[in-house]
């Protein structure tokens, strides 16, 4: 059989711009279901808002969402320009593979790393943010071992988040050397704001400089891992 072709990246060829690369793996579980998953949708939405009206961020931002719920459903959105991001809409559903999600943006990550220097285009250390209201229910050891390691070796900067008071922080904090941090629905916003205004910050610096992230008050609430 003949190896396929990959088909190029149109936005990779027509904006030469060094990107930002930022993965957003959300958790759709069941248990999502009502407030939460609404107020998410509607911070996706800001997102979204946010990303485009910045002229930095809507050209460098290089976006990727990752949804996980149900046995073993993990789906992956393609890599889209800030510019051209579109907020998906999530449908709460099943139970938390945490571990498989992690995976599969890792791995996103280094393919997209290899994209990028194929078409000679710089880019600075990706984002990965973690999101989540529930315990994995799929084996997730070795996915947070992963996302430290890539962490310890300045591959990825990682945001681990527990949303509401039934997030187990301790083992979501095992995902970053960061720990975790706990947000409450109301300050998804807010938090997607930061967001934004955290791409933006990291595609300014200058080059061997480290980036200076806004403040999280903001969001985060007091349970912080």
């Amino acid at each position: 059989m003949p190896t396929a072709i990959p088909i190029p990246d149109v936005a990779l060829m027509d904006n030469t711009d060094e990107r930002t690369p930022l993965v957003i793996v959300l958790d759709r579980s069941g248990s999502m279901a009502g407030e939460c998953i609404n107020a998410l949708n509607s911070g996706l939405i800001a997102l979204e808002k946010a990303l485009k009206n910045d002229p930095t961020t809507s050209t460098r931002g290089r976006i990727k969402v990752i949804q996980f719920g149900g046995a073993n459903d993990v789906s992956e959105d393609l890599w889209v320009d800030a510019m051209d991001f579109s907020a998906p809409t999530l449908v709460a559903d099943g139970s938390t593979p945490t571990g498989a999600a992690i995976r599969a943006a890792l791995k996103a990550i280094q393919e997209q790393k290899d994209e990028l220097k194929a078409a000679g285009i710089s880019y600075k250390r990706p984002i990965l943010m973690l999101m989540s209201d529930g315990v994995p229910s799929d084996a997730w050891e070795d996915a947070a071992e992963a996302c430290r390691a890539a962490e310890a070796a300045n591959k990825v900067t990682v945001f681990s988040i527990g949303v509401g008071n039934g997030a187990d922080l301790g083992v979501l904090g095992r995902f970053s050397s960061r720990g975790a941090k706990l947000i409450s629905s109301t300050q998804f916003n807010d938090l997607f704001v930061w967001l934004s205004a955290s791409v933006k910050a990291v595609s300014q610096t200058a080059k061997g400089q480290i980036a200076q992230l806004p403040p999280t008050d903001s969001w985060a609430s007091a349970g912080t891992n």
